[in-house]
């Protein structure tokens, strides 16, 4: 009688995480993406696993091996060059200070090195296309994070798309922001760099990178844009209790016209107070329907079921407009989005399989922050050029080895 064999053991693929104890690296690309996929393993479409070993890489040696210790990992270090010389380490992944990144990618592309990093890809749109160049010149798979089309709220607006209950999609107003203490009386959230312009702060280039692939890939792409920039508070206080003058704007607002003639308002500001009910908000009209989605939660109204409001500012409106919203149900189990997408990356690179969110769908995320503080600065609508007019095959003659 035969035995049944055992199954095959799975692939292990060894990732580089550059970044491993910073904040996002650390919480959402290391505890919750790849120490679940180490230890939980990958199923692959054509019935193979895999597996992946990670190789923390920071600058602190202590913080790194007191992480590494935490959680079981053997491979930490410093040394980045040895790191990427290194063929046991296939990916790397990148979640380091903007202004450092392009320099790690360049070392990453001219190793060989399959790439998956975080946004923005470089500070200037010219670097950020020069990086995509190269990367496709070495023929590398090479991808951007996209994580917020993987939260619950869009999932929804997507499905809400796809389902066609919009219609002809007319207008979309999103509303994001909070209020940041400004670090004296109360310490603030958010790090001081992102309030100095030399250290690459600022509401526009933090953000912006991320409602280019949402608005890209949900509404169309964005043709022509208009910004207002505003600093409105002028001094914050560091990390250290001392007093610095805030160089970067701490909110944004601007009117985006896609292809197709959708229009989007778009107001993002570190100093509001939210009255909402999270802290970013999409709400799209259609000739069909409407809805507000949030990160996580949703409602709709159909056209069938749309009131009939009568504009009287003379007298009280009795009217409870909020509760002729129905609720978009979840449908489906949300995992973590930085997971789901790095399961979605390690398969199209294990597959040999081409992936759609690469190096020039982050070059995009910066052509926008950055035609969107051209406008601003102009105090005029700047219209952005499409990137297959920018990008030709053969613009790229020297690339690195």
């Amino acid at each position: 009688m035969a035995t049944p064999s055992s199954p095959p053991a799975p692939r292990v693929v060894g990732v580089i995480l550059n970044g491993a104890t910073g904040r996002m690296g650390y919480r959402q690309h290391l505890v919750r993406s790849l120490l679940p996929l180490r230890d939980t393993g990958l199923a692959l479409p054509d019935g193979s696993r895999l597996t992946v070993r990670p190789l923390l890489v920071g600058r602190n040696a202590a913080k790194l091996a007191e992480t590494a210790a935490r959680h079981d990992i053997p491979d930490y270090t410093t040394d980045l060059a040895g790191a990427l010389s290194d063929p046991a380490w296939e990916v790397y992944g990148d979640c380091l200070a903007t202004t450092a990144r392009p320099a790690a990618l360049r070392q990453a592309i001219a190793a060989g090195k399959a790439i998956y990093t975080e946004k923005p890809t470089a500070t200037t749109f010219a670097e950020a296309l020069d990086l995509a160049r190269l990367a496709r010149h070495r023929g590398i798979l090479h991808g951007v994070v996209h994580d917020k089309l993987y939260l619950p709220g869009l999932l929804k607006l997507r499905r809400l798309l796809d389902g066609g209950f919009f219609g002809r999609v007319l207008s979309v107003h999103i509303e994001f922001g909070y209020w940041v203490f400004e670090g004296d009386w109360q310490p603030s959230q958010r790090p001081s760099w992102n309030y100095r312009a030399a250290d690459g702060g600022g509401m526009v280039s933090d953000m912006f990178p991320h409602w280019s692939y949402l608005l890209d890939n949900l509404f169309g792409p964005v043709q022509s844009v208009y910004v207002q920039t505003a600093t409105h508070i002028p001094t914050r206080w560091d990390e250290a209790g001392q007093a610095y003058p805030a160089t970067a704007e701490d909110a944004a607002y601007a009117v985006f016209e896609l292809a197709g003639g959708t229009i989007v308002t778009l107001d993002s500001s570190w100093a509001t107070r939210v009255h909402r009910d999270e802290l970013v908000e999409f709400h799209v009209d259609g000739t069909e329907g409407s809805a507000v989605v949030g990160l996580f939660g949703g409602k709709v109204q159909h056209r069938s079921a749309t009131p009939k409001p009568v504009w009287n500012p003379d007298e009280p409106d009795p009217w409870d407009y909020l509760a002729d919203w129905a609720p978009v149900p979840d449908n489906a189990v949300f995992g973590n989005g930085f997971r789901r997408q790095w399961e979605e990356f390690l398969t199209a690179y294990a597959l040999g399989r081409p992936y759609p969110f690469d190096l020039f769908a982050g070059a995009r995320g910066v052509q926008l922050a950055e035609v969107g503080l051209e406008s601003a600065r102009l105090g005029r609508k700047v219209t952005l050029d499409p990137l297959d007019a920018l990008d030709p095959l053969d613009a790229l003659e020297e690339v690195a080895p």
